[in-house]
């Protein structure tokens, strides 16, 4: 049995809760403002009723003997839950934060995040259904990661158009360097249009492979190879689940439409500023959205996604 991803109390301090991201527990904590859910004992104890079951129960082992009562059945309590023999059906307390054993589990008590409940005050940006906002630097390294993967998955389609490109290039910079050196002041502008009739093939290769990975996997998982890595994913801001297929093209479009407008001459500084503050905008913005993630409607979260059925 596993939970979902979620806001829990925190095993480590009854005061708060702790997000869970369907598979470890993560830094994000935000404070409760009043007393545990009835009934749920704090983490890594038995609760009262289940001491008073195990002490009537080795009361019973001492004096009653297996053959009258049985271990334990005196008290009715048992070890762990009230009105039953035995150890009981919830196992020993709450357990080791470890979810899935047992009905009170060894772990965090179901609570889906988004559910205030007893006073609950986030202090961390989050979707408006409680799910926390990924960091910054986290999305830095789920990028990079992907890039990684793209680069050498695409490497053996795109390799020779980009060996031909640099060719032309570091040609042309001799030849430069050779004018200057001979006394000539004026030089051409830009590289030559030979380059680029190399550059543009592997452009459009690496696009579009890029797209078809991105697509795939985003509207499966809501997560790419690089971001599942991170323990981040990609969903609606206002729905949970992967985002559709619309809302994944536009976030690719902008995205990469900023990035490839930066290689045109002469406009091309300005696009590559626009792609860097489009880079950089999710550290000030109250949303943590880059400009392609509100184009989309979309928020980078901690956590996976649920696939939809």
């Amino acid at each position: 049995m596993s939970f979902p991803a979620g806001w829990y109390d925190d095993p480590q301090d009854s005061a708060q809760q702790r997000y869970w991201d369907g598979g470890f527990w993560t830094d994000y904590r935000r404070p409760r403002e009043g007393p545990p859910p009835p009934g749920r004992p704090a983490f890594g104890q038995q609760g009262q009723q289940g001491q008073q079951g195990q002490q009537q129960g080795q009361q019973t082992y001492g004096q009653q003997g297996y053959g009258q009562q049985g271990y334990g059945q005196q008290g009715q309590q048992g070890y762990g839950q009230q009105g039953q023999p035995g150890y009981g059906q919830q196992g020993y307390g709450q357990g080791l934060g470890q979810p899935g054993m047992g009905r009170q589990g060894y772990g965090p008590q179901q609570q889906p995040y988004g559910q205030q409940g007893f006073g609950y005050a986030p202090t961390v940006k989050s979707t408006p259904d409680g799910q926390p906002l990924a960091g910054w630097w986290k999305r830095v390294l789920a990028r990079f990661l992907d890039g990684l993967i793209l680069f050498f998955g695409t490497l053996p389609l795109t390799g020779y158009f980009f060996y031909q490109y640099f060719q032309v290039a570091v040609d042309y910079e001799q030849d430069i360097f050779d004018q200057a050196a001979a006394g000539e002041t004026q030089f051409g502008t830009g590289l030559p249009w030979e380059a680029y009739k190399w550059l543009l093939p592997a452009l459009v290769i690496s696009l579009v492979i890029s797209f078809l990975y991105e697509y795939f996997f985003v509207t499966r998982s809501g997560a790419t190879p690089g971001k599942k890595a991170v323990g981040i994913s990609i969903r609606l801001r206002d729905v949970p689940g992967p985002p559709p297929g619309e809302a994944v093209a536009k976030r690719f479009g902008v995205y990469n439409g900023l990035s490839l407008l930066g290689l045109l001459p002469l406009v091309g500084t300005l696009f590559s500023f626009l792609a860097l503050l489009n880079d950089l905008w999710p550290l000030w913005d109250d949303k943590k959205q880059a400009w392609h993630d509100k184009v989309a409607g979309t928020n980078v979260v901690v956590g996976p996604q649920q696939p939809r059925r």
